[in-house]
């Protein structure tokens, strides 16, 4: 049995924003990701409802030491880039850790 540390950020667009806001995130938070040493992968969920679109980028770590070298000290604050503005309908300021077992 393998423990890896999943972390799971969440935000809302814009429906209209939906596609632009995937371009977005691929070129910055992803990107950032995968450049990371210890991150093992990543995936973005994405749900349309109504007027709303929600993200979750669902993240795969080797350790908490890893996730801080993305996330700095305080690794359970969401990290936002300056460009979220113009798509984020709100700022959630935490996101979720969970032990993962691979076996």
């Amino acid at each position: 049995m393998t423990t890896i540390i999943t972390r799971i950020w969440h935000g809302t667009t814009a429906a209209a924003h939906a596609e632009t806001y995937l371009r977005y995130l691929e070129a910055s938070g992803l990107a950032d990701y995968k450049n990371t040493p210890g991150n093992l992968g990543v995936q973005v969920l994405r749900r349309l409802d109504g007027d709303i679109c929600h993200f979750w980028t669902v993240t795969r770590w080797n350790s908490y030491e890893s996730i801080q070298h993305f996330a700095g000290p305080d690794y359970e604050k969401a990290r936002y880039y300056p460009e979220d503005a113009q798509y984020l309908l709100e700022f959630e300021p935490t996101v979720i850790h969970c032990e993962t077992f691979e076996y």
